[in-house]
């Protein structure tokens, strides 16, 4: 036996099974939105993790191609690592869960989705972010739940709740938004230049319709919810924050952690640290909290100093961002580059221009989405932050500060039709001292100008923060946060966007959610930075894309051709495009429509591979002229190829006015010569006139 429940949700019904499946996890059910079905878990450690000072949350989205009647694709025919929209929703499901946990709990915690059937219209990453908050809140794992979570799209100025796969496609919006029983506590978008106030209302749709589906989920939590759990607290003890407190005074912390030079306050901390540890060398118990409790005194004092006196760590204005430069084609070779220096913040963009058969392939749940033309990554190396590790490959953070940038230029990008290219571009971490993200959208955004990449707008991305004190009312929002504004700070809320709109939001809190307040503050202050920066310094950089693409960039030349005539193109086997490729040194790509892309560096080859292709392609007449090169002789005449792997011949009769004993005494093979077509002999080939080519 089991519990089923069920709520219609946005025209489609939502049923949650309890007690039907995974019954030795802390908390399971089985989610049904529509027909897209997610099993979600939670699973807690009995003891603590021993020598961590964080608490180990891991959140899983996997996805099962069986799910879309689906084979996976090359030799493994399994599912290996977590795709990229994997992991982008394993990062949308932690992020309003981490806050809601207990801050000294150290056990484990694992959050398995695992998506079983797929039905487009019905969102597994929305199935999987409901069925997670669920799970966790029914189970005797401590969290302070049920959340609900909602998307919403903006179709022809209508708000759309958890929209269709149909609804997805026109739709100017993608907004994600998680909320508690009072407040927003998580913010994901990515949106075509949509006004600030009409996002604030997006955003409040949303939320009001998280709270149906809360009520819904407490009538679960009531009915099937565990009791839970006792844990071993890690809470730093007062005496021992007492007993700091008397040896580093608040005013010599304060003095401590008073720079706009990272260095230097972790050297200051370092002192600090040394001299803590010498006084409780005795003390073994405190020794393994005196980090916890250091970090906390900081945060205490950052805090403080910000809310109640209004001084930031590097002695800035609450408003005013960091010092700002931009300079583009840093760079040389590459078919674009810029950089971007926000305080000690640092981020250089390299844009790299291909033809469209170089777009990424995607094999994922999504039948929508099958390629990505435009390709953000992100890195962050170790120096960047003044460190030393090996580099293993992009990880989550990577993945996810990558996926945003890309989502906030994409709205700006010129159409395939107008810009027939695929497009990556790469960001470099140089340094990093607070929100490089959204330091490498206004990097990207004028190497794609300085790539030639003809842009609809520069977009620039800011990020604010916030400090909150006992109420809802004692609250400051800043501007552009540095490192340890982000550590200690309540909020990391990013925006970016052009003048007319905001393209992309993603918003990170500690706390558990934000008032309306709040967040129409933050946009405000996010909208006046982002106008600043890109009439202040990156219009100065570039004010717009160049002309045409760079020296050393791909050229494309379009065509268009009768579909019918692909075949031809083509040959058989591929050999009459292959010989043109070879000969020439293009790449061409061809699509069903008809739509012919020739791609390269030298415009004579490429004229020459077009004229080819048109030539190929000519329904022939009597009268038309053409220039070959000889291939072939025979007694009877000789064979002119006009075009790769096009080939007519030139009867002996036709090869002069003068009579013709010998082919060879006209031509020989190699030999360029001019023919005029005379239309298709008996056996269906062209046939070639040299004598008549005056005429």
């Amino acid at each position: 036996m089991f519990k089923k429940f069920e709520m219609e949700l946005a025209g489609r019904t939502l049923r949650v099974d309890v007690d039907r499946v995974a019954k030795q996890a802390n908390g399971a059910v089985l989610m049904h939105y529509g027909d897209t079905t997610v099993l979600c878990t939670a699973t807690a450690s009995d003891k603590p993790r021993d020598g961590i000072d964080f608490f180990p949350l891991s959140v899983e989205y996997n996805e099962r191609m069986y799910s879309v009647g689906k084979i996976p694709g090359g030799f493994n025919k399994r599912e290996g690592k977590a795709s990229e929209n994997a992991i982008l929703t394993d990062r949308v499901i932690d992020r309003p869960m981490r806050p809601l946990f207990p801050k000294d709990y150290r056990n484990d915690v694992t959050l398995e989705n695992l998506v079983m059937a797929v039905d487009q219209d019905c969102s597994p990453e929305l199935t999987a972010m409901l069925g997670a908050a669920l799970a966790t809140s029914i189970s005797d794992i401590p969290f302070d739940g049920p959340i609900s979570t909602t998307q919403v799209g903006l179709v022809d100025g209508e708000f759309v709740f958890n929209p269709t796969a149909a609804q997805k496609v026109v739709s100017d919006l993608a907004l994600t938004v998680a909320s508690t029983k009072e407040k927003v506590i998580m913010i994901e978008a990515g949106a075509k230049e949509v006004p600030e106030d009409k996002m604030i209302e997006a955003i409040f749709a949303a939320h009001e319709l998280n709270q149906k589906v809360i009520t819904f989920f407490d009538t679960i939590v009531a009915e099937c919810g565990k009791k839970k759990h006792e844990y071993q607290s890690f809470a730093v003890p007062q005496e021992l924050f007492d007993a700091i407190q008397e040896i580093v005074t608040p005013a010599e912390m304060e003095e401590a952690v008073f720079t706009d030079d990272k260095q230097t306050r972790e050297e200051n901390i370092r002192v600090i640290t040394e001299k803590l540890e010498e006084a409780f060398a005795d003390n073994e118990e405190w020794l393994a909290k005196l980090g916890e409790a250091v970090y906390q005194y900081q945060k205490k004092t950052v805090r403080k100093m910000i809310l109640k006196d209004h001084k930031r760590p590097d002695g800035r204005a609450i408003d005013q961002i960091r010092p700002l430069a931009a300079e583009v084609d840093l760079i040389s070779r590459v078919h674009g580059s810029a950089m971007f220096t926000r305080g000690q913040t640092q981020i250089c963009t390299v844009t790299t221009l291909a033809p469209l058969s170089e777009a990424q392939r995607l094999d994922g749940l999504d039948e929508t989405e099958t390629t990505k033309r435009y390709m953000h990554h992100y890195n962050f190396p170790s120096y960047s932050v003044g460190e030393t590790r090996p580099s293993r490959g992009p990880g989550r953070r990577e993945i996810g500060h990558g996926a945003l940038a890309e989502r906030a230029l994409l709205p700006v990008l010129p159409s395939e039709a107008e810009f027939p290219y695929a497009i990556r571009t790469v960001s470099e971490t140089f340094e990093s001292n607070g929100s490089t993200s959204q330091a490498s959208v206004c990097a990207s955004s004028m190497s794609l100008m300085s790539a030639g990449v003809p842009i609809k707008s520069a977009v620039a991305g800011i990020s604010a923060g916030l400090v909150t004190g006992e109420t809802d009312d004692d609250y400051l929002v800043l501007t552009d946060i540095q490192g340890l504004e982000d550590f200690f700070g309540d909020m990391d809320f990013k925006v970016a966007g052009t003048h007319k709109g905001i393209t992309a939001i993603q918003m990170d809190i500690k706390i558990h959610g934000l008032t309306r307040p709040i967040i129409e503050e933050a946009i405000a202050a996010t909208k006046k930075a982002r106008t600043y920066i890109m009439d202040e310094v990156m219009s100065k950089a570039i004010a717009e894309p160049r002309a045409e693409v760079g020296e050393f960039a791909p050229k494309i030349i379009q065509m268009q051709i009768d579909p019918q005539k692909i075949g031809d193109v083509v040959g058989q086997r591929g050999k009459t495009i292959n010989a043109i490729i070879e000969e020439t040194g293009v790449k061409i790509d061809i699509d069903d429509d008809g739509n012919v892309s020739i791609c390269g560096t030298e415009k004579e080859n490429m004229e020459k591979a077009a004229k080819y292709i048109h030539t190929i392609v000519t329904d022939y007449e009597a009268g038309q002229l053409f220039e070959g090169k000889v291939v072939s002789i025979k007694e009877f005449g000789a064979f002119v190829e006009f075009a790769p792997g096009k080939e007519g011949m030139v009867h002996i009769s036709k090869l002069s006015k003068n009579r013709v004993e010998k082919v060879e005494d006209v031509v020989s093979l190699g030999d360029v010569v001019k023919v005029v077509c005379l239309g298709k002999d008996k056996m269906g080939r062209f046939s070639f006139s040299m004598k008549d080519v005056a005429e």
